[in-house]
């Protein structure tokens, strides 16, 4: 319970925890936590709730002169944790991702994710590694199913980091340069839900439209 009590207020208001881990760990370990949380939820299938694009803005806020964090080692932790993450899913969906969809002991495999993430790798191919950067859910599921479609590696590495780069990269400087505007900082709560929402249209507009093929057919 407290856990996902941590996750609701995680989402809801990243900058208050981003504030206490600059307090309570310093100008040096205040990265590891951010690593954490962008490589789980890039990096095990079984973590799409946690909070990607917003946290990346939280922390492009305090990237900003004074805010405490460094934005060159920002943007560096946060590519590794990004890059990484994706790896650690494709391996996952490569050795045992047929078994793991087989159980159905991961609730969040449903088959409709299944098919959504599937649908962007027919449509896009590789590109797709990069485009689902950018949909939340989505993004934990496809360099899983990548891996268990045994996608060429090398080629999936080049487009994970071009994605990976290219996600943290927008997330991070939209925080760092509209962060401090007054209205954002007396409005944050609702900017990172904003966010969220904006986050998720392109997915839900997929999965809709995904149904009404479907119910066509």
């Amino acid at each position: 319970m407290e856990f996902i009590q941590f996750i609701i207020d995680l989402l809801r208001d990243p900058r208050s925890f981003i504030a206490e881990w600059i307090q309570t760990l310093g100008s040096v370990w205040v990265y590891t936590p951010l690593f954490l949380i962008i490589f789980i939820e890039t990096g095990l299938v079984v973590t799409p709730f946690l909070p990607g694009d917003s946290l990346l803005f939280a922390a492009g806020v305090f990237a900003a002169p004074g805010g405490g964090l460094n934005l060159t080692a920002l943007l560096v932790f946060m590519y590794l944790a990004a890059v990484l993450g994706n790896t650690s899913n494709y391996w996952i969906g490569r050795t045992l991702g047929q078994k793991i969809i087989n159980s159905g002991r991961v609730k969040a495999l449903t088959s409709e994710r299944i098919a959504k993430t599937q649908e962007f790798f027919d449509r896009y191919g590789l590109l797709a590694v990069v485009l689902t950067r950018f949909f939340p859910i989505i993004r934990t599921f496809a360099p899983f199913l990548a891996g268990v479609g045994n996608m060429h590696f090398m080629r999936f590495t080049l487009f994970n980091i071009v994605g990976g780069v290219l996600w943290v990269t927008i997330f991070v400087l939209l925080g760092y340069f509209f962060g401090g505007i007054p209205f954002v900082q007396d409005n944050f709560e609702w900017v990172i839900i904003a966010i969220v929402i904006i986050s998720f249209i392109p997915t839900l507009v997929g999965i809709i439209k995904a149904r009404t093929a479907k119910k066509r057919n």
